[in-house]
């Protein structure tokens, strides 16, 4: 039997977890969820969900969340096929969670994920192709088409050149103890 997502405000997540009634299940990734998620939630990140080992008390509620919704909105499918019972979503993710004023743990010493660090390193770059190309010469024109063809290739393969220099960057790097 395939379950189905149902849709629980952040207020009623909170109930059923200090009830002991429920497990969180967060799908982010691990770099999202090491600089922010809800206290006792467990990490399984979408990305390898079909190797992971989903182990939660038959009897627990089973909430799935990411940061928006849109992600687990996106694979409902996936996240229920795992549950052998009624499977929850917390609707609108974290941002609803932090709006509603319920606490997280938070590790802002933790890198940004490297998807927002992407972003802004490809965004400006971008700028600075026009910029420059408006400003020196038409040339630098070009570093905005190279971006933009470098971001249509990482969005249709999967590998993302700028992502891959990023993690190589000081800040990204695993410290060691």
């Amino acid at each position: 039997m395939i379950a189905t997502l149902t849709k629980l405000s952040p207020n009623e997540v909170q109930a059923r977890i200090a009830e002991g009634r429920a497990v969180l299940v967060d799908i982010r990734e691990l770099d999202e969820f090491s600089r922010s998620h809800v206290a006792g939630a467990h990490s399984q990140p979408l990305s390898g969900w079909e190797q992971s080992h989903l182990t939660i008390d038959p009897d627990a509620d089973v909430i799935f969340t990411c940061r928006t919704g849109m992600r687990t909105a996106g694979a409902c499918d996936r996240l229920a096929a795992r549950v052998s019972g009624e499977a929850y979503v917390l609707d609108g993710g974290l941002d609803a969670w932090r709006a509603a004023g319920l606490p997280l743990e938070e590790n802002l010493a933790a890198p940004m994920e490297i998807n927002r660090q992407v972003q802004i390193t490809a965004g400006l770059m971008i700028l600075a192709g026009v910029g420059l190309g408006f400003l020196v010469a038409p040339a630098w024109f070009g570093l905005s088409a190279f971006v933009g063809a470098g971001l249509t290739f990482a969005g249709l393969s999967g590998n993302c050149a700028i992502a891959r220099v990023l993690m190589l960057a000081p800040w990204n790097r695993p410290r060691t103890a």
